[in-house]
C-alpha cells in the first residue's frame, strides 16, 4: 500500500533539495528520520516535517505499520520562479530569480 505527502511551493532550491532526497531514498523510516535530524541543511528540515506527515497519513488512512513503512521515492520537481528587481548602479537593474520546488514523499509498508 502506497502513502503519499505532498509539499508544493517552497522557498527552496530543488537542486539543494534534491542532494538531500538522494540521501534518504530507499531507506527504512527511521533511518531517513535520524539522518534528517542531525543534517544541518535547510532542506532537511523541511523534507523531515513533509516524512512526518506522510508517515502520519499512513497511520490514519492505510493503518498502516510504523516500524514497516520504507521511503519509496521522493520527487523533487521546479516550481514557480519569483522573479524580483534589484537597483544598481546609473539607473539600471538586475534580475533576482528565487527558486521554489515541490516535493512528494511516497511511502510503501514492508520490505523492499
Amino acid at each position: 500500500m502506497e502513502t503519499r505527502a505532498y509539499l508544493k511551493g517552497t522557498r527552496l532550491s530543488p537542486q539543494k533539495a534534491g542532494l538531500v532526497a538522494d540521501q534518504i531514498r530507499g531507506k527504512k523510516v527511521e533511518e531517513a528520520i535520524d539522518f534528517l535530524v542531525f543534517n544541518k541543511q535547510k532542506s532537511s528540515m523541511i523534507i523531515k516535517k513533509l516524512l512526518e506527515s506522510a508517515i502520519a497519513n499512513a497511520e490514519d488512512k492505510n493503518n498502516s505499520d510504523i516500524d514497516k513503512l520504507r521511503v519509496k521515492s521522493v520527487i523533487v520537481n521546479q516550481g514557480m520562479r519569483l522573479k524580483r528587481m534589484k537597483p544598481r548602479a546609473r539607473g539600471r537593474a538586475d534580475r533576482i530569480i528565487k527558486p521554489t520546488c515541490h516535493i512528494e514523499i511516497i511511502l510503501i509498508e514492508g520490505d523492499k
